[in-house]
Order: structure tokens, then C-alpha cells, then sequence
């Protein structure tokens, strides 16, 4: 029974280090750097995990615009330069969240979003809360697939 154990607990041990030799970090310059202790993207077995992006420029570290338009279009440049460096595009994207402070802005934020997805509509869910880092307006997480 003991051999047993130790053979499962060195599988579990195994595919655990398998898995995590697959996992690949994206990082760009032409999207801001991460404001905390994750990384911008990260891919495994074909699909790729973008952090949520706020609208600060990558060229200082600022945010773009006071209005729900502007901190969008900034958001989408985000999102396209780290797909861009993980090799995808917008039409990779099987699956976006938008968190929102304030959802009588969701009609703006609707029309950039379906202008940037063109005819491409992936699966999402908007939500609206308290307050996001750096006081943005919006952010938005994708998952994208290879």
C-alpha cells in the first residue's frame, strides 16, 4: 500500500512539473507592465490568459483619458499588443470579462467593443463594481486560443 502511494504522489509530482513546462509568459513593451505580481499573459496548451488591462499608456505609465470612451480605446490597444506578442489577435478571443464602476456607461462601452471585435462576438460577461486599480473606469480580461 505504501509503494502504492509514493508511485501516485511521484505521478501527481510528475505531471505537476509537466504541466508548468508548458506555460509560457508574455511580455511587451507595447503594452503597460504589469502593476503587480502577475505577468500580462500567460499560455498553456493553446489557449492564452490576458490579465485584465486598465487604459494606461505603455509609453509612461499613465492613464489615458477621464471618460469611459477614451480609457476603452486605451484598453484595446492594450489587449491588442499583448495578444500581438503572445501571437494572436482580437479574433482569437473566446472569452472577455469588462468590469465596470459605473454600467450607464455600458452603451459607450458596448459600441467601441463591437467596433473593435468587428463581426467576431466571443463570450462575455460584464460586470460592474466598487472600484478598480488606479481609479480606471474599465477593465477587461480575455482568454484568447491558438
Amino acid at each position: 500500500m505504501k509503494s502504492k502511494l509514493i508511485i501516485i504522489c511521484l505521478l501527481s509530482l510528475s505531471l505537476t512539473v509537466s504541466a508548468q513546462s508548458k506555460i509560457k509568459i508574455t511580455k511587451t513593451y507595447e503594452a503597460p507592465e504589469a502593476i503587480g505580481p502577475y505577468s500580462q499573459a500567460l499560455e498553456a496548451n493553446g489557449f492564452v490568459f490576458l490579465s485584465g488591462q486598465i487604459a494606461i499608456s505603455p509609453s509612461n505609465n499613465q492613464m489615458v483619458g477621464d471618460n469611459i470612451e477614451s480609457q476603452t480605446r486605451q484598453v484595446f490597444r492594450n489587449i491588442k499588443a499583448v495578444l500581438k506578442a503572445s501571437g494572436a489577435k482580437l479574433n482569437n478571443v473566446i472569452k472577455c470579462t469588462v468590469f465596470m464602476i459605473d454600467l450607464n456607461d455600458f452603451a459607450i462601452m458596448n459600441k467601441i467593443y463591437e467596433e473593435e471585435f468587428g463581426g467576431h462576438k466571443p463570450a462575455r460577461s460584464t460586470i460592474q463594481v466598487a472600484r478598480l486599480p488606479k481609479d480606471a473606469l474599465i477593465e477587461i480580461e480575455c482568454i484568447a486560443v491558438k
